[in-house]
C-alpha cells in the first residue's frame, strides 16, 4: 500500500480524497494556486505544495508542476479527483512514465474512453446500444447545421472532450445550431483544451441512469447499481439518487452488464460511470464513460456501504476486488443534492464572495452526510466551479430519504454568497419528484420562467410572521433586564405587535407560556415554546406542539428568516410605529433600462456591438465567463447603443455597466 499520495485537485473532492487516505493511514499531499492558498484542502492535507497562479490553465492543469509536486514531497501516487486532469490520458501516461502510479484507470483506457466519438464507435464494437448521430468532429457552423438536418431535430451538441454538462447544447432549429457549436467550442476550448464537437440524436422525455462500475487488473469487472441523474439544469445535475425509481431489476441487470462489457473492451482498471439515456419505453443507449470518481459517487456508497475511493486505492496499488457481482445489493435509498453557490432567483447567476456564515446541517452516521470543501471565512472564487458542498441523505426507502433531505435542506445555514438551497428546498416538496415519475426535462418543465420565489410552497406565512413576532419579544425582554436603566421608568411592553411581512400586516398579540409564547393572529394560535438564544442560527423548537426549525437572522429593524426554502424579511412593531411607518414617503427606485450591467461577477469576454449600432430585442449584447461557463447577455427590447463602457477582457462586479443605450 502506498505511504504518501498527492491529490491533484482541490475543492470538496480533493477534502473527500484525504478523508479516506487519512482512514487507511496514508499520508497526503494538497495542490492548490494562489487563490487557494486557505482553502480547506490545503489545511486538511499532511503537505501542500503551491503549483501556480489562480486560472486553472496556469496551475492545476499544469501537469509539469504537478508532477514536480510528486518528486519534491515523494508522493508515490496521484488521485485525481473529477474534472482538471482526471480524465487526461496525457496526465496518466506522464505519471506512468515517471513512477508516478496513477489512481484511476491506465492512459490507454482513458485515451478510448474520452473521446466522445472514438468511445462511441467503441461501444457499438463492445455490443452496448448507442444513439444515432454523426460521429466524427464536425468542421464549421455551416457544417453543423447541414448534420443536424440529416439526423432529425432536436440534436445534441457535445464537446468530444466535455463533461459536467460544459461544451453541451440542445438545438431545435439552425440558429440554435449555429450559435450552440460556436458556444460549445469555446466552452470546451476554455475547459478541456479541445475544441472538437459532434452531433447526435436528442431523445426526447429521457432519463438520465448511469451505471457505476469498478476493475481491478486481476479481470474482475463489476457494476455497483445505478444512480438516477435526471433532475439537471442546462445538462448539469441538481439532485442525484440511488437506486432509480424508473428502472426495474431486469433493466438494471441489462445495463449492467452492458458497462462491465464496454469497461472489459477497453481493459478498464479503476472505478469510472458508464452513462445511459433511457427512454419512456425503457429502451436504453449509451452516452458516455467517465473514467473517473463521479461528484455523485456517495449515493452509491451509502446504498451499498462500499467506499469507492478505498477501493480505487487499493486497484491502483494492485490489490483485488474484496467483493462479487452476488455481493452488491442496494440497501435502502440514498439522495444528493449539489448546494452550489448561486443566484436561483436570479436565473442562477454565479456568485462569488466570502461566506460569512456558514453552518451545514449536522451530521448523522448512516443518514445524513455532508462533503464540503469549504468553511466559513473561506472564499468561493470566481476562478473555480460554484460547488459549496454535497448534501446526502439515506433512508430505508425513497420516501424517508426524501424527507431527511427536507429537514437537512432546511438546517444548512449559508450567508455571504446566494445559494441554490430555495430551488433545492422546492424540488424536494415538489408533488412531480415525491412521485418518482419524472426525466430530464422535469426542470425546464416545472419552471418554464426560471426559478421565483412564488414557486416555493409554503401554505402557511403567518406561522413565520408569529416566529418574528417571537424573536422580537425575546430581544424586547433581554432589552427589559440590562441593568442601569431609570429606576421607576421601567420598560411597559405592550401585548400588541404588528408584523409587517411580505407586503402585508400581521396584527398579533402574545402572551406568555411555559416556555415561550402564544401568538394569535385572526382567531388562530401558534403556541411557540423553544430555548433559542440570539446567537443561534436556528430556531428549534416546537409549534403547537410539532417540531419547528426556522432559520432566523436580526438585521437592523429586520428579522430575515427561511423555512423549507421560504425565505421572507419581517418588521415587527408596536401598533404606533405601524400607524406612522404608513405615513412614510415611498423611495422610487432609479432607472436602470438605459444600462447594460453585469448580473454576475465575472471575466467580460465579449462585447458584440458597438457604439451607434442598433440591436433587436434577444440580439446578443456581450458573453461573460464566469465559473468555467458563458453566459450570454442579450437585448431585452429593441434600442441603439450609445457608449460602450467596458472592454473584452476586463472583469466585472456584480451590477457594473457594460454599454448604455440612447
Amino acid at each position: 500500500m502506498f505511504k504518501k499520495i498527492l491529490i491533484a485537485n482541490r475543492g470538496e473532492i480533493a477534502c473527500r480524497v484525504i478523508k479516506t487516505a487519512r482512514r487507511m493511514g496514508i499520508a497526503t499531499v494538497a495542490v492548490y494556486s494562489e487563490a487557494d492558498n486557505d482553502a480547506l484542502h490545503v489545511l486538511s492535507a499532511d503537505e501542500a505544495v503551491c503549483i501556480g497562479p489562480a486560472p486553472a490553465k496556469d496551475s492545476y492543469l499544469v501537469i509539469d508542476k504537478i508532477i514536480a509536486a510528486c518528486k519534491q514531497t515523494g508522493a508515490e501516487a496521484v488521485h485525481p479527483g473529477y474534472g482538471f486532469l482526471s480524465e487526461n490520458a496525457e496526465f496518466s501516461r506522464l505519471l506512468e512514465e515517471n513512477g508516478i502510479v496513477f489512481i484511476g484507470p491506465k492512459h490507454r483506457s482513458v485515451a478510448a474512453m474520452g473521446d466522445k466519438i472514438q468511445s462511441k464507435k467503441l461501444a457499438t464494437e463492445a455490443g452496448v446500444n448507442t444513439i444515432p448521430g454523426y460521429n466524427d468532429p464536425i468542421k464549421d457552423a455551416q457544417h453543423a447545421i447541414k448534420v443536424a438536418g440529416s439526423i432529425g431535430y432536436p440534436v445534441m451538441i457535445k464537446a468530444t472532450a466535455g463533461g459536467g454538462g460544459k461544451g453541451l447544447r440542445v438545438a431545435r432549429n439552425e440558429a440554435e445550431v449555429a450559435e450552440g457549436f460556436e458556444s460549445c467550442r469555446n466552452e470546451a476550448r476554455t475547459s478541456f483544451g479541445d475544441d472538437r464537437v459532434f452531433i447526435e440524436k436528442y431523445i426526447e422525455g429521457p432519463h438520465h441512469i448511469e451505471i457505476q462500475v469498478i476493475a481491478d487488473a486481476h479481470g474482475n469487472t463489476l457494476y455497483l447499481l445505478e444512480r438516477e441523474c435526471s433532475i439537471q439544469r442546462r445538462h448539469q445535475k441538481v439532485v442525484e439518487e440511488a437506486p432509480s425509481p424508473f428502472i426495474d431489476e431486469s433493466i438494471r441487470a441489462a445495463m449492467g452488464a452492458q458497462a462491465v462489457a464496454l469497461a472489459k473492451a477497453v481493459r478498464y482498471e479503476s472505478a469510472g460511470t458508464v452513462e445511459f439515456v433511457v427512454g419512456a419505453d425503457k429502451s436504453f443507449y449509451f452516452l458516455e464513460m467517465n473514467t473517473r470518481l463521479q461528484v455523485e459517487h456517495p449515493v452509491t456508497e451509502m446504498i451499498t456501504g462500499l467506499d469507492i475511493v478505498e477501493l480505487m486505492i487499493r486497484v491502483a496499488a494492485g490489490e483485488q476486488l474484496p467483493l462479487t457481482q452476488a455481493d452488491i445489493k442496494p440497501l435502502g435509498w440514498a439522495i444528493e443534492c449539489r448546494i452550489n453557490a448561486e443566484d436561483p432567483f436570479r436565473g442562477f447567476l454565479p456568485s462569488t464572495g466570502r461566506l460569512i456564515r456558514f453552518q451545514p446541517p449536522e451530521v448523522i452516521e448512516g443518514h445524513v452526510r455532508v462533503d464540503t470543501g469549504v468553511y466559513e471565512g473561506g472564499e468561493i472564487s470566481m476562478y473555480y466551479d460554484s460547488m459549496i458542498a454535497k448534501l446526502i441523505c439515506h433512508g430505508e426507502n425513497r420516501t424517508q430519504a426524501v424527507v431527511r433531505m427536507r429537514d437537512a435542506l432546511n438546517a444548512f445555514f449559508v450567508r455571504g454568497v446566494s445559494s441554490n438551497l430555495p430551488f433545492l428546498a422546492a424540488i424536494m416538496q415538489h408533488p412531480r419528484f415525491v412521485s418518482g415519475i419524472f426525466t430530464t426535462g422535469f426542470i425546464a418543465e416545472e419552471y418554464p420562467q426560471g426559478f421565483l420565489a412564488a414557486d416555493v410552497p409554503y401554505d402557511e406565512p403567518a406561522r413565520l410572521a408569529a416566529v418574528a413576532a417571537f424573536a422580537r419579544r425575546r430581544y424586547i425582554d433581554r432589552a427589559v433586564r440590562i441593568s442601569g436603566q431609570m429606576i421607576g421608568h421601567p420598560r411597559q411592553v405592550g401585548e400588541g405587535f404588528v408584523v409587517f411581512m411580505e407586503g402585508r400586516n400581521y396584527p398579533m398579540k402574545l402572551e406568555a407560556i411555559p416556555g415561550g409564547y402564544a401568538i394569535k393572529w385572526e382567531g388562530k394560535r401558534y403556541e411557540i415554546v423553544s430555548d433559542w438564544q440570539f446567537r443561534e442560527l436556528l430556531l428549534r423548537g416546537t409549534c403547537n406542539g410539532e417540531p419547528i426549525c426556522v432559520q432566523v437572522e436580526r438585521s437592523g429593524l429586520e428579522y430575515r428568516m427561511s423555512h423549507f426554502g421560504k425565505q421572507v424579511k419581517a418588521i415587527v412593531m408596536s401598533a404606533k410605529a405601524d400607524r406612522l411607518l404608513a405615513l412614510m414617503p415611498v423611495k422610487t427606485p432609479p432607472d436602470l433600462s438605459k444600462y447594460l450591467m453585469s448580473p454576475m461577477p465575472g471575466m467580460l469576454r465579449e462585447v458584440a456591438v458597438h457604439a451607434g449600432q442598433s440591436v433587436r430585442a434577444g440580439q446578443r449584447l456581450a458573453v461573460i465567463e464566469a465559473m468555467k461557463m458563458e453566459n450570454v447577455l442579450k437585448a431585452e427590447k429593441d434600442a441603439t447603443v450609445r457608449k460602450i463602457v467596458t472592454s473584452a477582457g476586463e472583469s466585472l462586479a456584480v451590477d457594473q455597466v457594460i454599454l448604455e443605450f440612447e
